[in-house]
């Protein structure tokens, strides 16, 4: 089978990894991908968002499947386009990608089909927005309703905060049109776990829980980034609690959206907060999670080809139970310097080599790109540059949460860029 894989992030590459693995894939494409996912996959220079492009493409390469990684393809409808000529497509259609695409659609959905969320108001007046902030007070929570990579939420400590962000997100219009309707939400408290899903509308296969690190500083400090490390499986997810997130959030919302008339096939990711009175959801995402990826597919062990045809197939009950790796991985994101602010590009990457020979690690590149040099005998030689925020996503896996970190602690030591920094402490919480 001919695979087109849609993104150029660590996410990306860890797909592009899995796949590559399953006797199902002949040839593999990424676009527009990057340095890693060069390695193992043909990159095609077409931008993520580039529909007509990429479709293109499908159709000249007669692309048997077609997997989206990132959100925005899928917000602008490329599973609809691909549907109109019948080309296979791993990913929710547009209405079903408002999950992500829309926060208001989202929260409305979920307040509809007793979803457990924060008490939530919606706006689309400034002033009315930050009255309503006067009188509840803080902490609460600002949120843009449509797309803004990730920055989009704001979590005020104080009122002031709270109406900065408004006038941030409203009227200075920092996000474009994705601000032009806000969410006031109460402020949760408790640990963030990811549960991801992959569903066909009728079936649900859950993957492996996970625990993200957004803060870019050690103990959650700093601003919110994408993610600076990953966890799975997430100890504090126990068996129980699973089930109970499945139950009041997963089955709810699938079966809220089959009752709108909305066929969802893909990954459904929840942000879940689990607080004191229980798992409340933080918000959907419709693709794979980044970085959770990279934690979560090195201990897959079935093939997520089988699965990914088998749902865009609507076929997912053929699917057996998922077989699991039982062992811990942990990843740790490689972020160039100033991220997640201002950053600077183009600074060779050092030590890859070294860390290719080391046992039960794998490293997925995220922001990287690559340039052929010639050494003094005129060999040709590939050197690995910087070009994102963040640059590699080092994964480890052991038998304890403790030795999966030291695997890939030692791992991130051998590598070095100027400017290179990470965190000290993931997975730390689970040791």
């Amino acid at each position: 089978m001919k695979i087109l894989v849609i993104g150029s992030g660590g996410r990306e590459h860890a797909l592009v990894w899995k796949i590559a693995q399953s006797k199902l894939c002949d040839k593999l494409f990424c676009a527009p991908g990057n340095a890693g996912i060069a390695q193992i996959a043909e990159c095609v220079n077409i931008k993520a968002d580039d529909i007509p492009g990429l479709l293109d493409f499908a159709r000249k390469e007669k692309i048997d499947l077609t997997v989206v990684g990132p959100e925005v393809p899928l917000s602008l409808g490329i599973v609809d386009e691909f549907a109109k000529y019948k080309l296979k497509i791993f990913g929710p259609n547009k209405s079903a990608a408002r999950m992500e695409a829309s926060k208001v659609f989202s929260k409305e959905l979920m307040a509809k089909y007793k979803v457990p969320t924060a008490e939530f108001k919606v706006f689309d007046n400034p002033d009315a927005a930050k009255k309503y902030i006067e009188k509840i007070g803080s902490p609460c929570v600002v949120k843009a309703d449509g797309l803004a990579a990730g920055k989009g939420v704001v979590v005020a400590k104080t009122v002031d905060e709270a109406k900065k962000a408004v006038e941030s997100i409203m009227q200075d219009k920092v996000f474009g049109a994705a601000g032009n309707k806000v969410i006031i939400e109460e402020c949760l408290q408790g640990q963030e776990a990811s549960i991801l899903v992959i569903t066909d509308s009728k079936e649900v296969i859950a993957l492996a829980s996970a625990q993200d690190h957004k803060r870019v500083f050690d103990n959650d400090q700093g601003p919110n980034t994408g993610g600076m490390g990953v966890y799975s499986p997430a100890p504090i997810v126990t068996e129980e609690l699973f089930k109970e997130i499945l139950d009041k959030v997963i089955y709810r919302t699938i079966d809220g959206l089959v009752k709108e008339g909305i066929d969802y096939r893909g990954v459904l990711y929840a942000g879940i907060m689990l607080t004191k009175d229980g798992p409340k959801t933080l918000e959907f995402n419709v693709r794979f999670g980044d970085p959770e990826t990279q934690a979560i597919l090195p201990r897959l062990k079935s093939d997520l080809l089988e699965i990914m045809l088998a749902t865009t197939e609507q076929k997912l009950n053929r699917v057996r139970n998922l077989e699991w790796d039982s062992r811990v991985c942990v990843c740790v994101v490689a972020a160039a310097g100033g991220y997640p602010g201002n950053y600077e590009k183009n600074k060779e990457i050092f030590g890859l080599d070294e860390v290719a020979k080391m046992k039960d690690v794998v490293v997925f590149h995220a922001g990287t790109k690559s340039r052929i040099v010639n050494d003094v005998g005129q060999k040709q030689e590939t050197e690995y540059l910087t070009s994102g925020g963040r640059v590699l996503g080092v994964t480890g896996l052991g038998k304890t949460i403790k030795e999966a970190i030291n695997n890939t602690y030692a791992a991130v030591k051998e590598i070095s860029f100027e400017g290179m920094h990470y965190r000290k402490d993931i997975g730390a919480k689970a040791s």
